[in-house]
């Protein structure tokens, strides 16, 4: 199997599909989750909504580099929301989220081994690989504090 296709296939299973490593993916927690839980702060943690909005900002900010735009995105505005008030906006938000993520791995599976081994926008920031990888790391640390959290909010 192609490199590119195992890579997006690893994206996919921890938003879209998979339970090979989390037994869970972001969908399969947030999909019926209504937006009054997803919204509900625990302690001084970030809320479900914050978690899956942060992860949604980086997928949307790469996506538009593999559209050939410019990596407009920035850690310091990467927990910047619009408050979410009602179930329409929830469901709003995961349909983007869900058809952003498809079309991400849909474009990483095209990508060939030269660009997935060429550098991401400027040096600095790597490969195309290393940042589709980072990607994948950084989902499941935030699934895993959704996961959490809603252990946390059940509990109560």
């Amino acid at each position: 199997m192609n490199i590119s296709i195992q890579i997006a296939n690893r994206f996919r299973e921890v938003i879209l599909n998979g339970t090979w490593i989390a037994n869970t993916n972001f969908k399969n927690q947030l999909a019926g989750l209504d937006w009054q839980m997803a919204t509900k702060k625990v302690d001084s943690l970030n809320t479900i909504a914050d978690l899956a909005q942060h992860i949604h900002y980086y997928i949307s900010g790469v996506l538009n580099v593999f559209n050939g735009g410019t990596l407009d995105i920035k850690d310091q505005f990467s927990f910047d929301f619009p408050e979410i008030t009602a179930q329409e906006q929830w469901n709003h938000f995961l349909n983007k989220f869900w058809n952003d993520a498809e079309i991400f791995a849909l474009k990483v599976e095209k990508m060939s081994d030269e660009k997935l081994d060429s550098v991401f926008v400027d040096e600095k920031y790597g490969s195309y690989r290393r940042n589709i990888e980072a990607m994948i790391e950084h989902s499941y640390y935030h699934l895993g504090q959704i996961v959490l959290i809603k252990k946390m909010q059940l509990k109560d």
